[in-house]
């Protein structure tokens, strides 16, 4: 008898390709965000999610369209893969007339909301309230639609965070909590900051669940994003999801890392995720000249992206007012 075709193999082997060609352009895109910053085209401070990868495309790739997103500083990631073009973020991160803010926003504080992106934050931990706003606005008009707010693993100690995770826990809001825990709160290490470190447990003493999952595998990512958002949109309330990772770049530009044991950075690029992904589709079978053209076209399109955001007029300073929402 002939074997039955196994659609949900080839179903998780086209999403784990659609997670790489994002994971592969947020790569790319970070990178020449970098080569951009370190030739002074762009000003300011960044943050950049070198690593962190999976966390964006499997988290995005859960979601619907209509879902709200509201990320940290460390946000150029989750705009692209909420489909924010990467010319319009370049251009605002260079403060172009072109930008997604039209060169208002910068790397700190730009958003798309024609994207479902509802932008970076400079404030520690203030997507949460902002999310929960998002949500309960949602309920109010009857529409099934759910935010997810990220932070960073020092986040969780600040007072906002705690005050949307009751908040959206006793209202029951369809609010999923995304930790980002790049095991670093800045330059010092989570678990020299707290007395439990698996953050993942605070959830139970809202009420609602908490996980902790592999944020380098965006396979994994995915599952517990659309598990937890099919949950929300029943009426089931928020969730907290911990997903472990490691940004393999400094906190910042220009950080020089010398926080960090001898031997972690090494370690973790053997465990970061386009580097698995790749191996996990090889070992399935998909030709290495089909995952070096996709590597060749996220390459282009970031080269193309930046040229033409290069090109693009400056902001006019003249209109710094418009714009402008308070």
């Amino acid at each position: 008898m002939e074997a039955l075709h196994d659609t949900r193999g080839d179903r998780a082997l086209a999403d784990d390709m659609a997670a790489l060609d994002i994971m592969l352009r947020i790569r790319r895109l970070e990178e020449k965000i970098t080569e951009l910053r370190k030739g002074q085209f762009i000003q300011g401070s960044v943050h950049l999610c070198i690593g962190q990868e999976a966390i964006y495309a499997g988290s995005c790739q859960a979601l619907s369209a209509h879902d709200a997103v509201f990320s940290t500083y460390r946000g150029h990631g989750w705009a692209l893969a909420r489909g924010v073009p990467a010319e319009g973020i370049l251009a605002e991160l260079l403060g172009r007339q072109t930008g997604i803010c039209r060169g208002r926003g910068g790397s700190a504080m730009f958003s798309a909301a024609d994207y479902g992106f509802y932008g970076e934050n400079s404030i520690v931990g203030a997507g949460a309230p902002l999310a929960c706003g998002a949500a309960l606005a949602a309920r109010l008009r009857g529409e099934q639609r759910i935010a997810l707010a990220a932070f960073g693993d020092g986040a969780m100690n600040q007072g906002a965070i705690h005050e949307a995770m009751n908040f959206a826990a006793y209202l029951d809001l369809p609010v999923l909590f995304v930790c980002e825990n790049n095991t670093y709160a800045e330059l010092t290490p989570v678990a020299d900051t707290v007395r439990d470190a698996d953050l993942y447990k605070r959830a139970a003493a809202y009420g609602m669940p908490g996980e902790r999952i592999d944020g380098n595998d965006p396979s994994a990512v995915r599952g517990c994003v659309a598990y937890h958002a099919a949950r929300a949109r029943e009426g089931r309330g928020p969730a907290l999801i911990e997903m472990m990772t490691q940004r393999l770049v400094g906190h910042y530009y220009g950080d020089l890392q010398g926080y960090r044991p001898r031997g972690e950075l090494a370690e973790a690029r053997r465990r970061e995720p386009i580097v698995r992904l790749e191996e996990r589709l090889a070992a399935q079978g998909v030709a290495a000249e089909t995952l070096a053209a996709l590597e060749a076209a996220a390459t282009a399109g970031i080269e193309e992206a930046a040229s033409a955001a290069l090109a693009a007029p400056p902001a006019d300073a003249g209109t710094i007012k418009e714009h402008l929402y308070a």
